[in-house]
């Protein structure tokens, strides 16, 4: 097996890895180890499979219109 060094880690990301691993009963050497695998396996999508993507499912809903989510996120707060 293969072994990487990472330097210079900011403080506060290792305490959240440390937090991670704690709360799902692993090491810090695990959880970082699960979480590089969960992102070298998972499968890249570049800008041109995004845009095919979204051409997609924009066809799936034809001409319908959709009201803005933003406004009724803010009327809902300032309920």
């Amino acid at each position: 097996m293969a072994q990487i060094l990472v330097r210079d880690l900011a403080p506060e990301t290792v305490q959240e890895l440390k937090r991670r691993a704690k709360e799902q009963g692993r090491s810090l050497q695990s959880q970082a180890k699960l979480i590089l695998t969960q992102v070298a396996d998972s499968p890249k999508v570049d800008m041109r499979v995004a845009r095919e993507l979204c051409k997609k499912y924009r066809s799936r809903f034809g001409a319908r219109r959709f009201s803005d989510s933003a406004r009724l996120i803010r009327e809902a707060r300032d309920r």
